[in-house]
């Protein structure tokens, strides 16, 4: 029997956020019940009661289980024998703490879009928190679950490119471009522009989190210190639109760290290349299926999502032959399915598998380079990053 036979049922999940105009609540949804490991059957909205609860109903929830808070929805579902197991948190920025906290005392496992928090120390309160509880605190950074950024860290873990000597990474966008300042305020743009929702760098809370961890991700280490140029390629913008910044990693690597979301024709261009003393990788978005091997004096290979001779746990991240077409919802269901997975497994007392999903430990590190880029930019030095190693 499979691990979700042996326990029986899928696990069931509570949404925060993702109303009906929403692009990632479907995001999120049909990836938690891609393969089968979720159902999402409760959820919480909208910060309206009244709105929360028929959005409920607009997108086929139970009106019983459409909730129109967070507080209701955790009293509710703790007394129901068929509650949630988990809560998926996609509000704005400035919610994520509060829900995350909230979803933890009452004994739930979380999966939190970016950035998981407004600081650092919020950060490492949560991962305290969910250490005591014994709960498992996953993060949406999805582009760490494409089955070749995958491969791309067995690669560089088992050596195949030697000691990685330099790291570049960046991730453009075209979303701030103009001045949408001066148009019409929509609810997202109300508290996106707003420094006190959005959070300390406004690029960094949309695009920079996932860059700074896909980069540690690949490459398999933490940033140590950093040097950055924190601002905005906007002319009178009061949110950060941009972050360049020279990275040196804890295993001594170094590192180019670019973002903007107001570069004028980009369309979320992420690129990443990790360089070792035998040769170096190089995976993009745009061909997200694809990962580019090439080692000093050897013809350049490409490896295609799918190949045959790929490790057990790659091929199982993805779901087609190579050659056709995966993308981000496949990869947020590898996150769903991998948090799902440990949950059972841990339930009935079986080997817990070594996913590699980002968890609370990760948005933690997260959230000490983004204070740490911004303290550079303010003294103007290279500034170590909070906890490092």
């Amino acid at each position: 029997m499979t691990l979700r036979e042996r326990f029986g049922r899928p696990l069931r999940l509570g949404l925060v956020g993702g109303g009906p105009d929403s692009w990632i609540g479907p995001m999120h949804r049909s990836a938690a019940e891609l393969d089968g490991w979720f159902r999402a059957t409760a959820g919480v909205f909208s910060s309206d009661a009244a709105r929360s609860r028929a959005a409920g109903a607009r997108l086929g929830f139970d009106a019983a289980r459409s909730y129109g808070t967070v507080a209701e929805m955790l009293e509710a579902e703790r007394r129901r024998e068929d509650g949630i197991d988990a809560v998926a948190i996609m509000s704005p920025n400035d919610t994520h703490y509060p829900f995350a906290k909230a979803a933890l005392e009452a004994g739930l496992d979380v999966m939190c879009d970016k950035p998981v928090t407004h600081s650092h120390a919020q950060a490492l309160d949560l991962a305290a928190m969910a250490k005591a509880r014994q709960r498992l605190f996953a993060i949406a950074h999805a582009y760490s679950a494409y089955p070749m950024t995958r491969h791309a860290r067995h690669l560089v873990l088992s050596g195949a490119i030697g000691t990685v000597r330099l790291v570049q990474v960046e991730y453009i966008q075209s979303g701030l471009a103009t001045r949408v300042e001066d148009g019409p305020r929509t609810n997202r743009l109300r508290w996106v522009l707003d420094p006190q929702r959005s959070g300390q760098a406004l690029v960094m809370s949309a695009i920079g989190c996932h860059t700074q961890h896909l980069a540690s991700f690949v490459a398999g280490q933490t940033v140590a210190r950093v040097v950055a140029d924190v601002g905005s390629l906007m002319p009178g913008r009061e949110v950060v639109d941009h972050v360049s910044a020279l990275i040196e990693f804890a295993g001594g690597a170094r590192g180019t760290f670019t973002v903007t979301q107001a570069a004028a024709g980009g369309e979320n261009d992420i690129r990443l290349r990790v360089y070792g003393d035998k040769g170096h990788l190089e995976w993009n978005h745009r061909e997200a299926s694809y990962l580019k091997l090439a080692l000093q004096g050897e013809p350049v290979r490409v490896i295609g999502r799918g190949d045959p001779f790929l490790p057990p746990e790659v091929i199982a991240a993805g779901r087609a032959p190579r050659g056709h077409p995966e993308g981000l919802r496949e990869a947020f269901a590898n996150l769903y399915a991998e948090l799902a997975q440990e949950r059972m497994a841990i339930a009935l007392g079986e080997a817990v598998p070594a996913f590699p999903y980002p968890r609370i430990e990760d948005g933690a590190h997260t959230m000490a380079f983004i204070e740490a880029c911004i303290a550079s930019q303010r003294e103007g030095r290279w500034v170590q990053v909070a906890g490092a190693g």
